[in-house]
C-alpha cells in the first residue's frame, strides 16, 4: 500500500545509537518517528508541551512494526510520515529511509489517541492543526 506522504525531515544517525554489532539498536527507531512527529506538531503550530498544559495528551495506543535494512553509524535518514484518521484514533504511517540510496529500512504503523485530562477524548487542538493536511474524500 502506497502512503500519501504529508511531511518529511531528515537526521542522522549517532554513535550512541548503534549496538555492538554496529546496527541502530530496535529501539531507537521508535525515536526517530517520534522526533518525526514532533517536528511535524511543530511545522503546523502547535506546541506539544503547551498542548499538555492544558491536559491535552496524544499517547501511543498500538504500534506496529517492520524492519527491513538496518542503518548504521553516520547514516542520514530521511523519514517521511503519512496520516489518517480513524474513530478516535490518529494512524502515522512512517517510513526510514537511508539517503544515500533510498532504501526503505523500516516502517511503522503508530495509533495515537487523545487523553483530555485523563481521559479518552477527542481534541479540537488537534483536529483543527491535523485538518490542514488531511486528504478529504471528493
Amino acid at each position: 500500500m502506497k502512503t500519501n506522504y504529508i511531511f518529511e525531515t531528515r537526521m542522522e544517525v549517532r554513535d550512541y545509537e548503534c549496538d555492538i554489532q554496529g546496527i541502530v539498536n530496535n529501539a531507537n527507531y521508535l525515536h526517530y518517528t517520534e522526533h518525526t512527529r514532533h517536528r511535524f506538531l511543530r511545522s503546523l503550530g502547535v506546541s506539544f508541551s503547551a498542548l499538555h498544559e492544558k491536559g491535552v495528551d496524544a499517547v501511543v495506543a498500538r504500534m506496529q512494526l517492520t524492519y527491513k535494512v538496518p542503518l548504521t553509524c553516520d547514516d542520514e535518514i530521511i523519514s517521511r510520515m503519512g496520516l489518517k484518521k480513524q474513530g478516535l484514533r490518529w494512524v502515522f504511517s512512517h517510513d526510514l529511509f537511508r539517503a544515500s540510496d533510498e532504501r526503505l529500512c523500516f516502517h511503522a504503523d503508530v495509533d495515537l489517541v487523545v487523553l483530555i485530562n485523563g481521559r479518552l477524548g477527542s481534541s479540537p487542538d488537534y483536529d483543527e492543526a491535523f485538518a490542514k493536511v488531511l486528504e478529504t474524500d471528493a
